[in-house]
């Protein structure tokens, strides 16, 4: 284990794919946090929009807050989501920047990438491609995004640095960076850093 990372970045990614994976599988399942078209309203998305969208590119969303009411997209613009799970914020930037723009979701769980990709294909979205990576090492050329997004997941890394240095590289200069993440007010006692099970409970 890297001496300044407080747990092993092998054994959280572990356990955050074990959580997501039911998610993926079983959408309806009982968490202890929030999914699909509930969420969506919840969190203020735009209501026509998701109605709009299939179950299965809904059902599994699992984000914390809105990263798109920070700025709507433009037209033509490529964007980065780090992070996509099964994809619904990827097909909420699609609506947005339209047939001329790409998206790019970067996910590392295979189960996710699966249904994404399928949830892809029946909208017929092809500026929209699913990529196996790390928020640490994304597969992504240096500069090639406008937009880099974002919604719960920058937390479920270990080294936030390295995340937002890939970050950093893959926007062009001037670009946009829209996240939502979960966010401690107060310190956190090493031994709770220390306990994976936390991170993702």
């Amino acid at each position: 284990m890297d001496a300044e990372l407080p747990v092993d970045a092998a054994s959280l990614r572990e356990e955050v794919k074990n959580k997501y994976r039911d998610v993926a599988s079983n959408p309806h399942g009982e968490y202890h946090f929030h999914t699909g078209r509930p969420l969506a309203k919840r969190l203020g998305y735009d209501a026509a929009m998701v109605d709009s969208l299939p179950d299965a590119a809904v059902e599994s969303f699992a984000g914390v807050a809105n990263p798109f009411s920070l700025r709507q997209f433009v037209p033509g613009e490529k964007v980065v989501d780090a992070g996509s799970g099964a994809g619904f914020d990827c097909f909420v930037a699609a609506r947005q920047v339209g047939p001329r723009g790409r998206v790019v979701g970067i996910d590392m769980l295979p189960e996710m990438l699966a249904k994404s990709r399928a949830s892809a294909r029946a909208m017929d979205l092809d500026q929209v491609e699913f990529r196996e990576g790390l928020l640490e090492e994304m597969p992504v050329p240096d500069g090639w995004a406008d937009v880099v997004i974002s919604n719960g997941v920058i937390n479920l890394c270990v080294d936030k640095k390295q995340v937002f240095k890939e970050i950093w590289r893959v926007l062009r200069p001037g670009g946009h960076l829209q996240f939502a993440d979960i966010a401690n007010s107060k310190p956190v006692p090493a031994s709770a850093v220390q306990n994976i099970d936390l991170w993702t409970a």
